[in-house]
Order: C-alpha cells, then structure tokens, then sequence
C-alpha cells in the first residue's frame, strides 16, 4: 500500500460522534441491496455539538439501476451526478449525495474536469459505514486519488511552500463553482487544519503522475457554472425543499437575508433560474 493510501485508510478510519454512525446507517438502510458505503464530510467534520446544523454525507451506490425505484431518478443522477436528498434521524438533520461507486472513483481523479467530488475529497472525511470489505477498500481507494487530482490541477509554482500550493489549489475550485462563502473560505479549509495538509502534502505530491499537467481553469470555470446551475435546477425538482435549502446556505454564508415566497416553493426550477442570476448579480454568489 502506497504511503498515501495508508494515509487515507487511517484518515477515514478516525472515529465519529456515534450519532452520525447511527445516521449513516440509516441512509443505507434506505437503498438495500444497492448501498456499498457512506461518507461523512464537510464543516461538520469539526464541530462537537452538531445539534441545528446540516451533515453532509455521499452514499455510494452499486449502480443507480439498483438504487431507484423510479427510472429517470436513475438517469438524471447519471447524466448530472449527484442526486442530493434531505435526510433526518436521531433528532439531527443531514443531506446526502449519491454517486455510483464508478462515478466515485472517476470523479475523484484527473481524467475529470468538474471540480466538486475531488476537491471536496482531498480534505478530511470519514468513512463511517461499508456493506463489506471490497467497498470498504474500493472507496479508500477512490479518496486516495482525490489529493493528486488536486494539487496536479493547480500546476506547482516554483517555490511554492506546500501548504501556499494547497490554499491556491482550493481557491481555484472554489472559483470554479457557485458560492456563498466569503472569498477567505479556501484558504481557511487550509488553516483550520494545517498540520494535516503538512502531513498529507508528500504522499500526495508523490503520487502525481510523472507526465500530469495543471491548467484549464477558465474552462473549468465556464463549465463549472454552467454545471453549478444544472445541478441547482434539478435538485428543484430532487430535493425536497430544495430552494429553502438554497436560500438557506446563501444566508448563513452570505449574510443575506434571502425569504422564499409561497409561489416559488410551488414552481422552485423557475425560482432558482431566477434566483441564481440576481444573486450572482448582488454577489451575494460568485
């Protein structure tokens, strides 16, 4: 095993608050046969009292055939993965997204240009519940590909300190998607936790393909909105509660004080068509 894998295998492994073991669970439960793993991500990762706020969690699925009763929720989540759905158990609330575990493995690495799975992934998560072994090993695996991926998109500058390529690195990616977070945000991921980006920063340099090249960032970012706005408009019809969400998320980063009208929790795709583009408009999105 590979220094950086074992890195991965041990990060994923660090123990979790037993609540969120009972919710990842219960996720699970919910798509028998067709569950492989759950993750658990995100700010939360760092908070000891999880009581009012969101969970983020992605739940790797066999093949989203198998996962969905309904077909076209099998195909909207293959032609624009992921499919995010609210969730609630033990008196906490979460979401969840759901890839394929080929989905998983291929969004965490470079043949990718989309952003959202390997830049999530090369920050700390935890592997929190896997039907058996080969799950267990397949999404080590999948995560083990996210921090290359990551700092080989950036592209090194000469004598960039690591920790200064990670902070550049995240704030390309936080570039490429629609977001509410003040502009300090990525270099905070960072911070919060530098130790460990000291600690996984040779591992993961060393695991860089010899012949990788970084750059395409402004046609990742030209895709990165465009996908940022697919996704928003199908988790509207997905995501139960979705634009609440949305105007949520904005308000707690943001500082805005967005309030949801009755007319467009009964049409939420027009609402966030409309919404996004005044929203970018005010900066209260970027």
């Amino acid at each position: 095993m590979s220094a950086l894998s074992e890195f991965v295998r041990e990060e994923l492994a660090t123990p979790v608050d037993p609540r969120v073991a009972a919710m990842a669970s219960a996720i699970a439960a919910e798509y028998p046969g067709s569950a492989r793993a759950v993750l658990f991500y995100g700010s939360c990762l760092r908070e000891s009292e999880l009581d009012g706020l969101m969970l983020d969690f992605y739940l790797i699925v066999s093949d989203y055939g198998d996962a969905y009763p309904k077909r076209w929720m099998a195909v909207a989540n293959r032609l624009i993965p992921p499919n995010v759905f609210p969730f609630q158990h033990g008196g906490l609330i979460a979401k969840y997204a759901v890839l394929s575990e080929a989905d998983f493995d291929r969004l965490n690495g470079p043949e990718t240009r989309n952003v959202s799975v390997w830049a999530r992934f090369a920050q700390p998560s935890r592997l929190v519940w896997a039907v058996d072994g080969t799950a267990h090993d397949r999404a080590i695996a999948a995560v083990s590909r996210a921090a290359p991926t990551l700092l080989s998109a950036a592209g090194r500058r000469a004598g960039e300190a690591p920790l200064d390529w990670w902070r550049r690195a995240f704030s390309l990616t936080y570039s490429v998607e629609l977001r509410a977070e003040r502009t300090s945000r990525a270099q905070s991921v960072v911070d919060a936790d530098a130790a460990r980006y000291e600690r996984i920063s040779a591992p993961a340099i060393a695991a860089i393909p010899a012949d990788a090249t970084g750059g395409r960032w402004a046609r990742r970012r030209f895709e990165g909105k465009l996908l940022s706005v697919a996704r928003l408009a199908k988790a509207s019809l997905t995501y139960a509660g979705g634009i609440d969400y949305l105007a949520w998320k904005i308000n707690r980063h943001a500082g805005t004080k967005i309030e949801i009208k009755p007319w467009q929790r009964r049409w939420p795709l027009v609402a966030a068509l409309t919404l996004v583009p005044r929203l970018m408009k005010s900066g209260a999105i970027r």
